[in-house]
């Protein structure tokens, strides 16, 4: 019996084929096989008028996957829908069904939340049925998407030029825009501090009350008033209170804490962090096997498997003792947590670091590291400190000095590199005793505007706010970057002037949709249409009759900026000319167009010669040139009368073989036409 299995990506085919051996042949469709069409009313690809029955077209490049995937299934006993556990790996596999003519209600449908060859054998053992309710939630998702893209992007670009717009996007765009008004309206607030040393400043104590009460200082004159009230006065030691602390690991990652967490304790952005944690989830090639190092990454559970917790808590026993093996604390799921799926994890807790660093390259290497510690640490023993508190009296006024010591590491004995620990050791007091300062030091400060988001603390507020999932949250920040409405200065983010006028012009129009809590709330219906509570027609039906009503009235009211005029005037009809942006950025071109299509030639599209003749005409010269997408060419200046392109950079040599022209390609010269490479014996 042959059978087939259909998974999304090429190494995640390499990894699974190798655990369930000849019987099986696993092909990959290489991401999702088909998307939305933009035919139909307004490009939506959706019948806006009816039912919202979408239309589907093959995804770009991927004809010759197509062909081999039926080619495959026609000779195939069994196919098995092997795609990634969540919604979007559910829709996968409904589409591939869809399209290769198999059955969606046969078991044929196959979850794992690990490659492993445990996980992966085991899930054979029990497939089921595509989920359909999952499957309308993403397709919901991704029209709802392409409806309010589509027609706000459009409604943008002919108003004020700006590129896009989304359902998510924008409201994390808003979030950044709404900081920044927030840090310009801040008006600062003067306060004062005032510390007294003692015992030759090896005790920093500072000022918390005035007679029991909580006192401010909110001026110098306020300040120097209990400087005067203290000094040339002895302390008294009114209180030493000691406690005992115990301080609980953090829970295992899900994706949002493992984005923020990778941001400020490794450095990496959150595409960077999501993009490592895929190769080690897909499947990394050690000494005797390839393997999934971690569990699936999108999820936002923090649940683990009963086996892993098993196993874990023995390798704590024989690893570090009785003493750091903790008790299993129970995680409390939100109301909104999808797809019942396990925190980001180690498939093997015995799969040590060490044991793979040799495997791995830097990057990846830090990122397990992390993922391993923050799963071994949740089941380890809670760290204990010994905490004091000292109240020093003088004249009413009290000041409070803390100290703080280690005295059980438990879980920081494999977290310590990632939590801030620091022993502060008070030296022995007596309380009553009476003390000298030193010396009394007042010290101005003023309160802080909220501080810029960065990667990391954006993708908090989102996940707090409940907007976007688990895998929307990389791509949100990168979108708003790439459209150039912020920009990331010093790891925070800063509004620029387009992302700026574009939140304003939707705020204006579409305030009602673009905000946290409508975006917040759609995300709730999504989940409810996946768990079959809620219908997905009438949801886009209720929908749409909201929002197009918008967009017609933005279209007329919105008032379209008329491009920046530069001063110049057309050299062929004598308009000014203005600074128009187009899809490679911007550009100086006439203000009569369409009628005139003049267009100033700027230095940087200036091709530059690199002093060959060109071998086809023999009458222009080899010029360097950009394709659209800024990839580097070679070809005649005399283009269209002459069409001759290289990729490689020629070097005006020939050919001793063929005559044609030699090529740069990277260290070594060889023949742009035949098999000749110089130094290489032919």
């Amino acid at each position: 019996m042959k059978n087939l299995v259909i998974v999304e990506s090429p190494a995640k085919s390499k990894t699974i084929e190798k655990y369930l051996g000849k019987d099986y042949e696993v092909l990959s469709s290489v991401g999702h096989i088909r998307d939305l069409a933009t035919t139909g009313k307004l490009g939506l690809g959706v019948d806006v008028d009816g039912d919202f029955q979408p239309t589907y077209k093959n995804a770009k490049g991927k004809a010759d996957v197509i062909k081999k995937l039926k080619a495959a299934v026609k000779t195939a006993d069994h196919v098995y829908l092997a795609t990634d556990p969540d919604r979007e790996g559910e829709a996968i596999s409904w589409h591939l069904a869809d399209l290769l003519s198999l059955p969606t209600d046969a078991d044929n449908r196959v979850v794992f939340n690990e490659i492993t060859p445990t996980a992966v054998k085991k899930a054979f053992e029990s497939p089921r049925p595509i989920d359909m309710h999952l499957v309308h939630s993403q397709e919901t998702r991704r029209i709802l998407d392409r409806i309010i893209g589509f027609r706000l992007s459009k409604l943008l670009q002919n108003k004020i030029k700006s590129k896009s717009a989304g359902r998510v996007q924008s409201v994390a765009l808003k979030l950044v825009v709404d900081r920044e008004r927030e840090i310009e309206a801040f008006i600062p607030k003067e306060y004062w501090e005032i510390h007294a040393y003692f015992m030759d400043e090896a005790v920093k104590a500072k000022l918390t009350k005035l007679n029991g009460k909580k006192i401010e200082l909110n001026n110098e004159a306020e300040a120097t008033v209990v400087v005067d009230a203290v000094n040339g006065n002895d302390f008294t030691i009114a209180s030493i209170a000691k406690k005992r602390n115990k301080r609980s690991p953090k829970l295992p990652f899900i994706t949002s804490s493992l984005q923020q967490e990778a941001a400020n304790k490794l450095g990496f952005s959150a595409k960077r962090t999501m993009s490592i944690a895929q190769k080690l989830y897909e499947g990394i090639a050690l000494e005797n096997e390839q393997v999934g190092l971690i569990t699936y990454m999108r999820t936002d559970s923090t649940r683990l498997s009963d086996d892993f917790v098993s196993a874990t808590k023995d390798y704590v026993l024989d690893t570090f003792g009785k003493e750091y093996s903790g008790t299993v604390r129970k995680t409390k799921e939100k109301a909104n947590t999808q797809d019942a799926h396990e925190a980001i994890r180690p498939t093997a807790i015995t799969r040590t670091p060490e044991e793979v660093a040799p495997y791995l390259d830097k990057d990846e290497l830090k990122l397990y590291s992390f993922i391993w510690a923050r799963a071994l640490a949740f089941l380890m023993k809670e760290a204990q400190f010994d905490n004091t508190k000292v109240i020093f009296e003088n004249n009413g006024y009290e000041f409070q000095a803390s100290g703080s010591v280690l005295v059980f590491d438990g879980y920081l004995k494999v977290y310590s590199q990632y939590e801030t620990n620091k022993n502060e050791i008070l030296p022995d007091l007596t309380e009553g005793e009476k003390m000298a300062a030193n010396k009394i030091e007042p010290s101005q400060h003023f309160t802080q505007p909220p501080a810029r988001y960065s990667e990391a603390s954006l993708v908090k507020e989102l996940e707090e706010q409940g907007i976007g999932r688990p895998s929307t949250y990389a791509s949100i920040l990168d979108t708003i970057q790439k459209r150039a409405y912020v920009e990331l200065r010093e790891k925070r983010f800063y509004p620029t002037d387009q992302g700026i006028l574009t939140n304003d012009k939707l705020q204006e129009q579409f305030n009602i949709v673009i905000n946290n809590e409508y975006t917040a709330h759609m995300e709730e219906d999504l989940d409810k249409i996946a768990e079959g509570n809620e219908d997905h027609i009438q949801f886009l039906k209720d929908f749409y009759a909201q929002f197009e009503p918008m967009v017609l009235k933005a279209f007329d009211e919105m008032e379209k900026i008329a491009p920046q005029e530069t001063g110049e005037m057309c050299p062929l009809c004598g308009k000014p000319l203005v600074v128009r942006r187009g899809r490679y950025g911007e550009f100086v071109g006439c203000s009569g167009y369409p009628e005139c299509k003049y267009i100033k030639p700027t230095e940087k599209n200036e091709p530059q010669s690199i002093g060959v003749p060109c071998p086809k005409c023999g009458e222009g010269d080899i010029v360097e040139k950009k394709t659209r997408r800024g990839k580097i060419f070679y070809g005649c200046n005399r283009y269209p009368d002459c069409d001759f392109a290289l990729w490689d950079k020629p070097t005006g040599e020939k050919c001793p073989k063929c005559d044609a022209l030699m090529v740069q390609k990277g260290k070594k010269i060889k023949c742009s036409s035949c098999d000749y490479v110089e130094g290489e014996e032919a």
